[in-house]
């Protein structure tokens, strides 16, 4: 079943729009992984979902964490991870991002420039700092060639820093790739990674650095629209363990990471919101819902981009703003209701606050509740919550033992007026 429906139901009575997180499903993710990539390690990319109830069940079942931001380092510390098992990576870190991780998270350097600092920010502490370095390859994702990025180091320039490194504060102990997020073929994906594994064996064998690990970015996507097949877990961690099991025949030790994207709680949320009004405008059906386009972005932005999208074949996604643009389901708990064709809305003061378009749904009424799915990454950290001074949806979690606890955003709209003046 995609949600409970005696848990939003429950909780729709106390809120207008809420994020609902299934632990259950968080956990089974993980375990999943584990059992299919068992000399794997999982590094839990909290930009994906950084809410504190999340992070803690995730972190509990052993998965490191990848942080984009000093901020998501500073979670990670507040939920207990150690240093060893904090990987920060993100292009541009300036000297007080450097300073204030680098004695809690493992930097992953995004370019020379980013090693100078580093540098000067350890002579001046008197400390020797490991680091990684995240590399662009000369490969790409889908060829054998390299492309430009903002992202890493190119990998020639890569290597000569390797060979000639004279930091005297700085000693790099891993490298780091990333090319792609959300993909669905298993054959590409295995030979992303196995492509990421023979860059390790250059920089062994080209340089004088002995790499403690390989952190091989993610990729590993989940299945939005209907039509999608999942990936098959099974078949890439056999080709992923295979090519592994060589690489540490020559270099026994290496740590292999991977981490997770969205694929370990992309599926295990939704968004709920509620309609507030509905209205027959020259014979189209508008719902109009609470908090769409400032609660759960992403639909808005498929249904943005089919309306602008002239080609004949689906547009390109470009992640994590959009994957497709049959990328969500909207269900209600009305099912039994005589079918309408209606534009979902939301309630915001701007003609693209839309998230479906002539979609057919049972009726809806006022108070009713719509369901939408895939709301477990990328859905609270994405959204504009400020437009429109609205109140912020809330953020709930099932735990494993069926209890439902909340992470409110903002104060009630009672108490936040309090003390002003009528």
């Amino acid at each position: 079943m995609i949600f409970d429906k005696e848990i939003v139901e429950e909780q729709a009575k106390r809120y207008d729009s809420f994020y609902l997180y299934d632990e259950r499903k968080i956990v089974e993710s993980i375990r999943r992984l584990k059992q299919h990539f068992p000399n794997i390690e999982f590094l839990y990319s909290i930009k994906c979902n950084s809410n504190p109830y999340v992070i803690n069940s995730v972190f509990a079942q052993g998965l490191g964490a990848d942080a984009a931001s000093a901020g998501e380092v500073r979670k990670a510390v507040a939920a207990g991870q150690k240093k060893e098992k904090i990987y920060y990576s993100a292009a541009g870190k300036s000297m007080e991002d450097i300073e204030s991780t680098m004695e809690s998270a493992v930097l992953i350097a995004d370019s020379i420039e980013e090693i100078k600092r580093i540098q000067f920010a350890a002579k001046h502490r008197n400390l020797v700092v490991e680091i990684g370095i995240r590399i662009n390859p000369n490969f790409s994702f889908y060829k054998n060639e390299g492309m430009p990025s903002k992202f890493g180091i190119d990998e020639e320039e890569a290597l000569a820093f390797l060979r000639e490194n004279r930091f005297s504060n700085v000693r790099v102990t891993g490298i780091h790739v990333h090319l792609r997020s959300q993909e669905l073929n298993t054959e590409l994906l295995a030979r992303y990674y196995e492509n990421v594994l023979e860059l390790a064996r250059r920089v062994q064998k080209v340089t004088d650095v002995s790499l403690d690990y390989v952190n091989m970015g993610a990729g590993m996507g989940i299945p939005y629209a209907v039509k999608d097949r999942a990936l098959n877990l099974k078949e890439l961690g056999q080709s992923v363990e295979a090519a592994v099991a060589r690489f540490r025949e020559e270099f026994p030790g290496i740590r292999v990471m991977i981490e997770t994207g969205r694929h370990v709680v992309g599926k295990a949320g939704v968004y709920v919101t509620k309609v507030m009004d509905r209205k027959v405008s020259h014979a189209k059906t508008y719902i109009i819902l609470k908090n769409t386009l400032n609660g759960f972005i992403r639909p808005s932005l498929a249904c943005l981009v089919e309306r602008y999208w002239q080609g004949q074949q689906s547009p390109e996604g470009s992640e994590p703003l959009f994957t497709g643009t049959d990328a969500f389901q909207f269900l209600t708990l009305r099912e039994r209701r005589p079918a309408e064709r209606v534009d979902l809305v939301g309630n915001l003061c701007t003609a693209t606050d839309i998230i479906a378009e002539n979609l057919v749904m049972p009726r809806l009424e006022c108070g009713d509740v719509v369901v939408i799915t895939n709301a477990g990454a990328y859905a609270a950290v994405l959204s504009p919550v400020q437009f429109s001074t609205q109140i912020r949806p809330i953020e709930l979690f099932l735990n494993e033992d069926g209890n439902v606890v909340e992470e409110s955003f903002t104060p009630k709209l009672e108490e936040s007026l309090s003390g002003q003046e009528p």
